[in-house]
């Protein structure tokens, strides 16, 4: 019989598995993805706050204007030129609208 017995192990408590870093990434652009929609939403909302706009403005994007805006996002996020041409776009379209509307009062 020995003097000395060896002590048992205690069961260790098991660490958390580990992650796939693609795993990760994949978590971290979803929710990048959604915290820019709330802001764009929230922002959008603000900008419209007050005015006589119908709530399909907002709420009620087709896919092509989705996918139109996001390829004219993408190329004014990806060069100066690009962002020139869809600044320029935009402020052609504004005068545009802000004649037509005077015209037809």
């Amino acid at each position: 019989m020995p003097l000395f017995r060896k002590k048992k192990s205690r069961p260790t408590p098991s660490a958390p598995p580990a992650i796939d870093p693609v795993v990760s990434l994949i978590v971290a652009d979803v929710a990048l993805r959604a915290g820019a929609n709330l802001l764009r939403r929230s922002v959008e909302m603000a900008l419209l706050k007050g005015r006589d706009v119908p709530g399909r403005v907002i709420r009620g994007r087709t896919i092509t204007q989705t996918l139109v805006g996001t390829a004219l996002a993408t190329v004014a996020r990806r060069s100066i030129p690009g962002a020139i041409l869809v600044g320029g776009g935009l402020l052609a379209k504004t005068i545009s609208d802000r004649r037509r509307a005077r015209r037809s009062e």
